[in-house]
């Protein structure tokens, strides 16, 4: 049996920065340490983290002292509330978010109409919305586009600034790209970022490719991690005998044995210890020679 491992597979510098200063912060840490959100979205590194001492809350007023700000970045409000309760914050926020937040909020003050592509319930989402002003439509799918086109129009604006989520499907931006250039009248001042983050255009680019060359495919993730969610779409359609698993527990060796040739591939959120885990797994029940 084959088996292939994404070089790209794993923490990404963003969530790598957050986790490392996370457990820094713990050990210099003499009091409550309180993190608002989960750090990232992986069941194993809350639990290492919490296990440490870290306090996970839902809202910054239930801090009582020195707070961490996730990778994922939060709502501009959240700032705000954290100095009139002189919270200490420690900011953890992925720079290619803090990137999108200043992106959006620029353009906001020149009176851009504010295309947002990405998940509407995920927490970078919900944070970047904060930097967009009253002008904006949020687009999850490609057949939201057309919708957008037309709110637009109703907005009577003539700019209009399409961005996305860091970890958004490059090829769902792609195809919302084509469609608002070729639909948005010539008077508009369009202007297009592409802010989805190199190491998620790496991850599912190498995705596609393995999963064209494998009979089975694997993507370690947490189950509320939107990269990974992206990655296991990638490899599905490409492999219909793909799975998504967070640890080596989910796997179901019976079915694995039936396959010569296994790729993995791992979200950005996962620790380099769940790749291990799943592989030296894989060898101790003697699925890989």
């Amino acid at each position: 049996m084959e088996i292939i491992v994404g070089k790209t597979a794993g923490f990404c510098y963003g969530v790598k920065r957050a986790v490392e200063g996370a457990k820094e912060e713990l050990e210099n840490s003499n009091n409550n340490l309180y993190c608002l959100g989960e750090l990232v979205h992986n069941k194993e590194v809350i639990n290492y983290l919490s296990e440490k001492g870290l306090n996970f809350i839902d809202d910054i007023n239930e801090a009582t002292g020195e707070t961490i700000i996730r990778a994922h970045g939060v709502e501009k409000r959240v700032y705000e509330i954290a100095k009139s309760k002189n919270i200490k914050l420690k900011d953890f926020t992925c720079p290619n978010v803090l990137k999108i937040h200043e992106i959006a909020e620029q353009y906001a003050k020149k009176g851009f109409y504010i295309f947002l592509t990405g998940a509407k319930d995920h927490p970078e989402i919900i944070g970047t919305i904060s930097y967009c002003g009253s002008y904006l439509s949020l687009i999850t799918k490609e057949d939201d586009t057309l919708k957008a086109l037309r709110q637009f129009e109703k907005s009577k604006k003539k700019k209009l600034l399409l961005i996305s989520q860091t970890t958004f499907s490059l090829e769902k931006f792609y195809i919302i790209k084509e469609i608002v250039q070729n639909e948005t009248l010539k008077d508009v001042e369009l202007v297009i970022k592409n802010t989805i983050c190199m190491a998620t255009e790496l991850r599912q680019k190498e995705t596609d490719e393995i999963s064209k060359k494998v009979d089975y495919m694997i993507i370690i993730g947490g189950k509320n991690s939107s990269n990974t969610k992206k990655l296991f779409d990638i490899a599905q359609k490409n492999c219909s005998n793909s799975i998504c698993i967070e640890t080596k527990g989910d796997l179901n060796l019976d079915e694995v044995k039936n396959f010569d040739k296994i790729g993995i591939m791992a979200g950005a959120s996962t620790p380099d210890e769940s790749i291990k885990g799943v592989l030296e797994y894989l060898k101790e029940q003697e699925v890989v020679l």
